[in-house]
């Protein structure tokens, strides 16, 4: 059954039955589906309702069908990040070949669902989940489960008539009044301790998504979970953020008295055995945030002797273009005062932006070389157009010659890294998905 025709079977209210959620759980919307769990964990009245880990088209199939002989009605949960929509797109279409049935509600969310739901609903999704799913989830199963119409829960997008319905919006989220983990089924990993960004950096999703402010979980909260992770054997915490030393901050500049009430209260939880990272994998440090102070702080309070910070370009020109907020000045002296600190920088350049002429390209070159120079390593990505971004209309990245040569040769002396190329591959794919209008 066309997903279209099954959209207008919902309104026919078919009697309630037990229902379950499978999660398509790839890497790709890994962190979002153990927030999801976690909120679905915090509803009493959904705590018989089993979910299902099924990584791959076989996995997912097979967990659908033992469901639905079960005599379960089944809520299969997708998300994923723009650079893999064309793979798990081709997964839905195979798991809906293999079984296509009106107990069977294919939902998708995340980043790249939020900037195209058209598009993804011509893909095959019956539904679509528009922002932050925290509290959409919860009221989508409940919907399911009692047979209501799930179109009309907020926060949701479908296809009606071949055209493109959207419910209102839900409200920003407090991240306080949710679990960054899911303890019950055992699934976690960092932190998220800021959502929003200030920055609206032309290229990145994050404030688009997620609002133009930063939206702190409270230090108390925080040290919370990390007491719960200790007690399930973590050793190793880290945070989710856009914007480390942006943490306890409303503006551009650093609230260093936040980061350390967070970081010292953190580290009196977990003691000298257990280890903190900050302002690496999965985050990033703004260079102009990069400080002698917040150098110090992070001395004394941190484990990782690497500093994620985001450079992007070593042209002044494609860096005021892209909206980015800094200059080439302050990623060279946050370079040099990284490694006067004791770290070492990896640095984040992004190679094929919008309008980057061949000036632009060797003044990033010379950029990256005297970098190098200074201590730091290259890590090099392909401009991505992403969806639900100012650049979304942009040329798919693509390296220069030049610019790939210069990456070889600085990969071979171990002072850069990245997937550039699987990225110039993911630019192409982004490009030949794109819906033919803008739906944002």
């Amino acid at each position: 059954m066309p997903a279209a025709e099954f959209l207008c079977c919902l309104t026919l209210k078919p009697e309630a039955a037990p229902i379950a959620v499978v999660w398509a759980y790839r890497r790709t919307g890994k962190h979002a589906f153990h927030v999801l769990t976690g909120a679905l964990e915090t509803r009493i009245d959904l705590a018989d309702v089993p979910i299902e880990f099924a990584n791959g088209v076989a996995a997912v199939s097979t967990a659908i069908a033992a469901l639905l002989a079960a005599g379960r009605r089944v809520l299969v949960g997708w998300s994923f990040y723009s650079p893999d929509a064309a793979v798990m797109v081709g997964e839905l279409q195979q798991v809906r070949r293999a079984i296509e049935d009106e107990r069977v509600l294919h939902v998708v969310g995340g980043v790249h669902a939020s900037a195209e739901p058209e598009a993804m609903l011509r893909s095959g999704f019956d539904l679509v989940a528009i922002g932050e799913g925290e509290q959409t989830i919860g009221e989508l199963v409940a919907a399911w489960r009692d047979a209501g119409d799930v179109r009309a829960v907020p926060g949701t997008a479908h296809l009606a008539q071949d055209r493109l319905v959207r419910t209102p919006r839900t409200a920003r989220l407090s991240l306080d009044d949710w679990p960054p983990v899911a303890l019950r089924h055992e699934r976690w990993g960092p932190i998220e301790i800021t959502r929003g960004c200030i920055y609206a950096c032309k290229f990145c999703q994050t404030p688009f998504f997620a609002g133009a402010a930063f939206r702190h979980r409270s230090v108390a909260n925080i040290r919370h979970w990390v007491r719960e992770l200790i007690h399930q054997g973590f050793r190793d915490f880290r945070f989710l953020t856009p914007t480390s030393l942006s943490y306890g901050s409303q503006g551009p500049e650093p609230e260093l008295a936040a980061v350390e009430e967070l970081l010292a209260g953190v580290r009196a939880d977990i003691g000298p055995e257990r280890r903190l990272f900050f302002g690496t994998f999965p985050s990033e440090v703004r260079p102009e945030h990069v400080s002698p102070a917040a150098l110090q702080l992070l001395q004394r309070q941190v484990d990782n002797r690497t500093l994620i910070l985001g450079g992007q370009s070593g042209s002044d020109r494609v860096l005021a273009s892209s909206m980015r907020g800094h200059d080439v000045a302050a990623v060279e002296r946050a370079v040099v005062l990284c490694v006067e600190h004791g770290f070492v920088p990896h640095v984040d350049f992004l190679f094929g932006l919008p309008d980057e002429d061949q000036e632009d390209i060797e003044r990033t070159l010379c950029c990256m070389e005297r970098l190098v120079e200074a201590g730091a390593r290259v890590h090099g990505h392909t401009f991505l157009p992403l969806p639900g971004t100012p650049f979304r209309r942009a040329a798919a990245g693509v390296l220069t010659p030049v610019v790939r040569r210069h990456l070889q040769v600085l990969a071979s002396r171990g002072a850069a890294y990245g997937q550039w190329e699987q990225q110039e591959v993911m630019a192409q794919d982004l490009v030949r998905a794109r819906s033919p209008r803008p739906t944002d």
